[in-house]
């Protein structure tokens, strides 16, 4: 990803949103710090919708016995070959 500076982004901000729709965002920086990130609408969309850890864990589709309580070893698997 590239990095461009504020006062650069500006001035040809047209064509930085033009590479981001292309799928190659920008890090924008001022005064050598990053600040932001332009990319296209698609990926920030992606990314939005990302489901949280949480939410996955409570969306498991096992029973209670399925995990082990806190505290105990997993189980070492044994593989033959």
């Amino acid at each position: 990803m590239r990095e461009i500076q504020l006062k650069d982004a500006k001035a040809s901000l047209s064509a930085v949103i033009d590479e981001a729709v292309k799928g190659h965002p920008a890090i924008i920086t001022r005064h050598g710090r990053k600040q932001a990130v332009v990319l296209s609408f698609e990926d920030y969309e992606k990314l939005a919708n990302v489901p949280s850890f949480g939410r996955l864990l409570a969306s498991f589709p096992g029973d209670e016995g399925d995990i082990p309580p806190r505290g105990a070893s997993p189980a070492r698997a044994v593989v033959d070959f």
